[in-house]
């Protein structure tokens, strides 16, 4: 069973995200929140992965994201053997939403 980041401050801020309603609204919180590279480098984990879902190469993937071979693999492990399910959910709802 796989380990939960859950305790009381992280579920805190999993509630305030979930009142989030607009990109306008995320952009503004996790502006406020994270500083610019870390927004900008969890955005590149998210991409990442929507690739290795598309089954596209690392080479690939290290050539239109910039990202590293290490960061692509940390990625990869989490789709593939610590996977929660959260990847797959957001994926499906943004299909639908299209």
């Amino acid at each position: 069973m796989p380990k939960k980041p859950n305790d009381e401050f992280t579920d805190y801020l999993f509630d305030a995200i979930v009142t989030l309603q607009t990109r306008e609204e995320c952009a503004m919180f996790f502006k406020d929140l994270c500083t610019i590279p870390e927004v900008k480098s969890m955005s590149q984990r998210f991409v990442v992965a929507k690739m290795l879902k598309d089954n596209m190469v690392y080479s690939e993937i290290v050539a239109k994201t910039g990202a590293s071979t290490a960061t692509i693999s940390r990625v990869n492990r989490s789709l593939n053997y610590e996977n929660s399910g959260g990847y797959d959910l957001v994926f499906e709802r943004l299909e639908e939403n299209k």
